[in-house]
């Protein structure tokens, strides 16, 4: 099997280095290039050096544009802005664009889909966990089964974690949101505080919680009369999302030009 020249974006974070080291354990994937910021203090050094294994032989670099060429794939876990400049460069090349980056505009997402119509093959998720994407379906049957119970989307995630609701959590209202055939953007609540007066009926909450260093704890409560569940995903490390994206880099080379996720990945969508 040949394996796919992959490259690893914001490779000086946190994901960046967990992406750094799922590329490497991967007999299907080989690590050609590394990316970060402008003025990082990444730049220069070796990425495995980086990712905290042995050195592999690649600088991380601030400049994608020579790496092109010889890229089958991006991974990408950074910035809105610096996401969509990546989309735009994948579709000039047929690249595979795996994207986790959160926090994205409506203006921000309608290029990364003009970018898979022009030829890029986009995977992009709110969360790469297979055990998360399955929950996600869970809670779109769940809020289709009870459609007088009230939804309500409860993260947690570490300090330094700079928009929210994260996009797994708004992944989830998405869930909920279709199971009930409406319109997320026009029934979420992000904010309460002060004399809110009683719920509105039909709405998908959000509360959001930061602190320490806890990388990802989600939970779904559907709240009825008489009962309430509650599905709940905590994430324990981050190397289960750098292997989900590892896994759709191996699913979406084989895929035409277009804009896909998780769950076309793990055939959910079917």
């Amino acid at each position: 099997m040949t394996e796919l020249r992959t490259v690893v974006a914001g490779a000086g974070g946190r994901m960046g280095g967990a992406n750094i080291r799922a590329v490497a354990a991967s007999p299907g994937l080989k690590l050609v290039g590394a990316v970060d910021r402008p003025g990082a203090s990444s730049i220069g050094k070796d990425a495995g050096t980086l990712a905290g294994i042995d050195a592999l032989g690649v600088s991380v670099t601030d400049d994608i544009s020579a790496l092109l060429d010889q890229t089958d794939v991006i991974i990408d876990f950074t910035a809105p802005a610096a996401t969509v400049a990546l989309a735009k460069l994948a579709a000039t090349k047929g690249i595979v664009h795996l994207i986790g980056t959160t926090g994205c505009s409506e203006a921000d997402d309608a290029e990364i889909a003009a970018a898979a119509v022009a030829g890029a093959r986009i995977v992009k998720s709110g969360n790469f966990s297979p055990g998360m994407v399955a929950l996600a379906v869970l809670v779109e049957k769940a809020a289709q089964a009870l459609p007088d119970y009230d939804v309500e989307v409860l993260e947690m995630h570490h300090n330094l974690k700079v928009d929210a609701p994260s996009g797994t959590a708004l992944m989830l209202g998405e869930a909920a949101a279709k199971g009930r055939n409406i319109s997320l953007k026009d029934h979420s609540v992000r904010v309460r505080d002060g004399h809110t007066g009683p719920r509105e009926f039909g709405t998908i909450g959000f509360a959001t919680l930061r602190g320490g260093n806890v990388i990802g704890d989600h939970m779904v409560i559907l709240a009825g009369p008489s009962e309430r569940i509650e599905l709940n995903h905590r994430a324990q490390d981050r190397t289960i999302y750098a292997n989900g994206a590892v896994r759709a880099a191996l699913w979406a080379v084989h895929q035409p030009a277009g804009l896909y996720t998780m769950a076309d990945v793990l055939g959910l969508n079917d």
